[in-house]
């Protein structure tokens, strides 16, 4: 049998970027929400004779997360034969949208349908593997503080979708940062904490607060993401921004025609962005394994 799993990409509607920590990594606080742009993981027992488990990832060089997911999980004892796993990749490499923390995610979930993985342990590994990989555990809706990697699920929302736009090029989000601390953008802690304070008062009465800290250093790096951003706005969307460090740019739609807007203006925008497409917020039963 063969197991799949959806690993949504996300957007982050709010980022506030704080003072560093003193493991060298950003306090944070940012709101995000899964998206129906994702990658998909597929997963089957090893063939007879091999060892190791093994990933396998079209277009994508180097270290895997997924293979250091699955090594953290053998390290735990998961006992479960060698896996082979193949990863279709659609949610934009380095773009800000976290896909390889999806996919570390969904890794997650697949090998718990596989054999016992102990919800503390699957906790623990996700917080070692990367700030954005905790929230990605279950998709949806939440709030990330620390550096990202301590979690508050919330409820999800409806009434809206989201237009995303892929750039032609990537971003490292180590050099998004570091152009951050030199532009001066980290608020100290009592301004995080205010935002915190803001962020929770907005969404307890219904609302989402929008806005990235990120944008002026992707810019700074990237000036043509702004044409990107100008483009969005002009498009009949109600808001537009950069998502996490970059470069990928989304325009949020909202009311009781929000996703035949974002299906408008994803089209009109395909031909000057490849890629350009519609989204939904999607939850935790979108990223759920399946078999077949």
């Amino acid at each position: 049998m063969k197991l799949f799993a959806r690993a949504p990409g996300k957007v982050n509607l709010c980022l506030f970027l704080g003072p560093v920590r003193s493991d060298g990594r950003h306090e944070v606080v940012t709101l995000l929400e899964s998206v129906s742009v994702a990658d998909e993981l597929s997963v089957a027992v090893a063939g007879a004779g091999t060892a190791v488990d093994e990933v396998l990832c079209a277009g994508v060089k180097g270290p895997n997360i997924v293979a250091r997911a699955l090594a953290g999980l053998r390290e735990q004892g998961w006992d479960a034969p060698p896996v082979r796993v193949v990863i279709r990749k659609r949610v934009p490499l380095a773009g800000g949208m976290g896909g390889g923390s999806a996919d570390a995610a969904a890794m997650l979930r697949l090998a718990a349908a596989i054999a016992p993985v102990p919800v503390a342990v699957a906790a623990e590994l996700a917080a070692s593997l990367g700030a954005d990989v905790p929230s990605q555990l279950l998709p949806g809706v939440s709030i990330g503080t620390g550096a990202g990697e301590v979690v508050e699920r919330l409820d999800a929302r409806e009434g809206h979708a989201f237009v995303i736009v892929p750039q032609p090029y990537e971003l490292s989000t180590a050099e998004v940062y570091r152009e951050a601390d030199r532009l001066g953008l980290p608020r100290d802690a009592a301004d995080l904490s205010a935002r915190h304070r803001e962020l929770l008062s907005a969404v307890c009465s219904g609302a989402y607060l929008l806005g990235n800290d990120l944008e002026p250093a992707a810019l700074s790096l990237r000036p043509d993401i702004g044409r990107a951003l100008h483009t969005l706005r002009d498009s009949g969307a109600d808001h537009a921004m950069v998502s996490g460090s970059g470069p990928t740019v989304f325009a949020l739609c909202t009311g009781a025609d929000a996703h035949a807007r974002a299906d408008t203006v994803a089209a009109r925008l395909a031909a000057r962005y490849p890629g350009a497409t519609s989204a939904a917020p999607v939850g935790e039963e979108f990223g759920a394994p399946r078999g077949s």
